[in-house]
């Protein structure tokens, strides 16, 4: 019964900027890493961005670090990731983890156009 929700995603612009965001039910965050995927087109899912619990430690991969924010407020079972600065290669299904988990929501599809 373990239920994740992302969303957020959507179209946007080159250059723009966007938050998605994942809501677990009947999972808690508070004892666990954070984890932000990306399912492109061909591609396998890839990690793109992590938050550990406190201290947050974050990690981002090499195509987003410097563009994009990673936060979590484990009172409401929520991490968001934050994108700016949107290239046509942050197209894809992105999906939130819980640690080491095999959990999947539906993920949300953030489609990128100019």
């Amino acid at each position: 019964q373990v239920q994740l929700v992302e969303s957020g995603g959507g179209l946007v612009h080159p250059g723009g900027s966007l938050t998605l965001s994942c809501v677990a039910h009947r999972l808690a965050f508070s004892g666990s890493e954070m984890r932000w995927y990306r399912q492109s087109l061909g591609k396998e899912r890839e990690l793109v961005a992590s938050i550990s619990k406190r201290p947050s430690i974050r990690t981002y991969a090499d195509s987003v670090k410097g563009r994009s924010f990673i936060y979590r407020d484990d009172a409401e079972n929520t991490v968001y990731l934050q994108l700016n600065r949107v290239t046509l290669e942050d197209a894809g299904v992105y999906y939130c983890r819980v640690g080491d988990s095999n959990f999947w929501g539906r993920g949300t599809q953030v489609s990128v156009f100019s």
